[in-house]
Parts: C-alpha cells; sequence; structure tokens
C-alpha cells in the first residue's frame, strides 16, 4: 500500500470516479479528488500533495492557470503533474510541459499506463538532486558519467559535443518525460539562446546516428518534443 498523497483535479464525474477506483485498486489510498480548478488550486496549496492528476479543460479556471499558480508558488512548485488531455489540445500540453508540468497522458488512457506514469514521476520525485554531478546514469548498454562529462556504448566510448552531451544527460535523467524543443534549448543554452527548434532536431539526429542502435531510445513525441524511452531502464 502506498502513503503518497494524490490529488486529482477533474470536472468530469465518472472520468474522476474511474482515476480514484484505479489508483485504490493499485494500492493508492489516499486519493483526493476535486470537480474544478479553483476548489482543485485551493486544495493543492492546502493539503500538498506528492502528485497532481490534472485536466486542462476545467471549469472556473482551467488547467493551464491552476498549472501556472502552482508553479510560482515556493510550496506547490516541486509537486509533479501529470496533465490530463484530448488529443486535439496539442499546444495546451506545449504550454503545460513549458510552465514545469511533469507529463501528460491523453484521453482516454489506458488505466495501466496512466499508473505507470504515476509510479515513475513518484520514483523521480524522491531521487537525490541531480545536483550530485558525480552520480553515473546507466540507462541499458549505455553508461553516462556527468563528472568526467564521458558516454560509454557497450563499454566504447561515443564522442559527442557539448550540446548533445547535455542533451543526452537530460532526457537519461527523467526516462520517460516529455522536453519540448525549447525546453532543451533554455536548459542547454538559456533562455536567450539564439538558436531556432529546427537546430534541436539536428542534434537528436546525430546524437541517434552516433549511438547506432541505442539511438531508438530517444523518441520523437510528434508534435511536442523528446523523451528517453522508459522501458530502457530496466533492459
Amino acid at each position: 500500500m502506498s502513503h503518497e498523497k494524490i490529488l486529482v483535479i477533474e470536472d468530469e464525474s465518472p472520468i474522476r470516479d474511474l482515476i480514484q477506483m484505479n489508483l485504490n485498486m493499485n494500492g493508492f489510498t489516499n486519493v483526493e479528488t476535486m470537480p474544478d480548478g479553483e476548489t482543485g488550486l485551493k486544495k493543492a496549496q492546502e493539503w500538498l500533495p506528492d502528485l497532481i492528476l490534472l485536466d486542462l479543460m476545467l471549469p472556473e479556471m482551467d488547467g493551464l492557470t491552476v498549472c501556472r499558480r502552482l508553479m510560482e508558488a515556493q510550496e506547490t512548485a516541486k509537486i509533479p503533474i501529470i496533465m490530463l488531455t484530448a488529443k486535439s489540445e496539442e499546444s495546451d500540453i506545449v504550454l503545460g510541459l513549458e510552465m514545469g508540468a511533469s507529463d501528460y497522458v491523453t484521453k482516454p488512457f489506458s488505466n495501466k499506463i496512466l499508473i505507470s506514469r504515476i509510479r515513475a514521476q513518484l520514483r523521480r520525485n524522491a531521487e537525490p538532486s541531480e545536483t550530485a554531478p558525480s552520480r553515473n546514469i546507466q540507462r541499458g548498454m549505455l553508461t553516462i558519467f556527468p563528472l568526467e562529462r564521458k558516454v560509454l556504448l557497450e563499454k566504447q566510448l561515443i564522442e559527442l559535443t557539448y550540446s548533445e552531451f547535455e542533451i543526452l544527460l537530460m532526457l537519461a535523467r527523467h526516462p520517460g518525460r516529455v522536453y519540448t524543443r525549447w525546453q532543451i534549448i533554455s536548459q542547454i543554452k538559456g533562455d536567450d539562446y539564439p538558436v531556432t527548434e529546427r537546430s534541436v532536431d539536428v542534434q537528436i539526429l546525430n546524437l541517434r546516428r552516433k549511438l547506432n542502435d541505442w539511438g531508438a531510445n530517444i523518441e520523437t513525441v510528434r508534435g511536442i518534443g523528446y523523451r528517453m524511452n522508459e522501458d530502457v531502464v530496466n533492459s
């Protein structure tokens, strides 16, 4: 049984009830649900959950506004948010991710996938801070040495540029998490770096080529950005 606090902000009661039932069946018993953005935001601020499932299309206050308000407040800024979206809300997904949401799931969604994403986010939030650069990262046959800025694939050294290494390191630290192109640019070079989204695509293309077959684990999320295959962690 898991003791993490999970807040579900969803206006459609059948979906809300289904999510709560699915969470309970998978050992998450400390669950609260809210039917709109305004009460959901207030509950999040008071209860400080370990994770929030946030529908984007909400009455009173939309999900993007809730996300922004949560990310702006120090006490809620680090709470992982998984957005629940319709497939037609691609631009909103990008905005939500750039505001600081951790992941998204499109409706209709698989209950197994939703639980998997929730567990992944809770695991990542419990991991030591990324500020410890000496912690090596193992992803299948790939090993990244942040302190030495070195990458080994099946014990063979892979030569990467500065940007290629930083992109690979960022994706590898959070397998399954989607990063938009502008998130990648901002994190690697800073918000004011004079570069286009197209240059990120070129860097990813070069990374995949240098990593040969393993490069397929760097996945394109159409219209959004890139992520590392979360299954590679256990391969």
